[in-house]
């Protein structure tokens, strides 16, 4: 997922090129990693409910989840310059690309360097899981790559988020559990749902923010589709959903602990609120790193309640 969750520093950088250091900090796009991150940490928490905890195939997940990440981003930076997606006048952090801070050559480069990497340390996860598992790290690289690129990028025709909420959700979290434990449960499904949903949640914002200048570069995500009225709407049911999930692990005999994302009611309301109320495309800048915050307390509460 490629959501933009950096701080805005286009002030600062108009007037010339940041250290290389910065410039490629800012193209992994480091906040976007909760969403690499919370799917590992509840199904490494799943795991040792029920005492199947790999601390190794929990890091493996873990690196693997990161480069796949860093390498989308890395994607998403070169492609949508080639797209035309992204311009110098866009609202947001700059892009290295699209701000010739990186050659396009390089940046592609980088990008199969970092999926490459992600390949060789999914491998690692064979001995534990079975061959096949080099099925679903292909797919994931794939779908990362075909996130922005291809004859029909994902992005484009609006399956961005469905894409979202399978590989950060189902895949992420089922597999963690799975390399552990040896197997998928019902309850290992059931809270990848919230998880694949709140991370949508972060592409949402994006989306919603970028909605004229995707829509003139011809990227179809759904909220140029249908609208910023039902942006709203998929965004209150996805929060509403994930709020609802950890009383299901309730009622099928999980104690109190597991209702502490509930907590969390309160911020994500507010979140709706920002997105209904906002007055143009820059404050929604804030409300995306916020979101991603909010992924990240989701998934820390829900794990720490699942093991407690």
């Amino acid at each position: 997922m490629s959501a933009d969750l950096e701080p805005d520093h286009s002030d600062s950088g108009r007037s010339g090129t940041p250290p290389a250091w910065r410039v490629w900090l800012g193209a992994a796009r480091p906040r976007t990693l909760a969403a690499a991150v919370a799917p590992v940490a509840v199904g490494s928490a799943l795991a040792a409910h029920d005492g199947r905890f790999d601390a190794p195939a929990a890091g493996i997940c873990l690196a693997f989840a990161l480069l796949v990440q860093i390498g989308t981003n890395f994607a998403n930076d070169y492609y949508d310059f080639v797209k035309g997606a992204d311009t110098v006048n866009r609202i947001g952090p700059r892009r290295a690309v699209s701000s010739g801070w990186v050659a396009p050559r390089l940046m592609q480069r980088a990008m199969i360097a970092v999926f490459a990497a992600a390949f060789l340390v999914g491998l690692g996860l064979v001995s534990r899981g079975g061959p096949w598992l080099i099925g679903i790290g292909l797919a994931s690289i794939g779908c990362g790559f075909a996130y922005t690129a291809g004859p029909m990028p994902l992005a484009y025709v609006g399956l961005g988020d469905v894409f979202v909420f399978i590989f950060f959700g189902l895949v992420a979290v089922g597999a963690t559990y799975f390399v552990q434990a040896g197997r998928v449960t019902g309850e290992v499904l059931l809270a990848s749902v919230p998880i694949g949903l709140l991370a949508a949640n972060i592409l949402l914002v994006n989306n919603y923010r970028d909605a004229e200048s995707d829509a003139a570069a011809g990227k179809r995500t759904l909220v140029v589709r249908f609208g910023r009225g039902a942006a709203r709407a998929q965004f209150g049911l996805s929060l509403a959903i994930a709020l609802a999930v950890p009383f299901v692990f309730l009622l099928r005999g999980y104690r109190a602990w597991c209702l502490l994302p509930a907590a969390l009611a309160p911020l994500g309301i507010l979140h709706a609120r920002r997105l209904g109320g906002s007055g143009g495309a820059a404050e929604l800048v804030p409300l995306l790193g916020d979101t991603g915050k909010l992924l990240a307390c989701y998934a820390g509460l829900f794990a720490l309640g699942v093991i407690l």
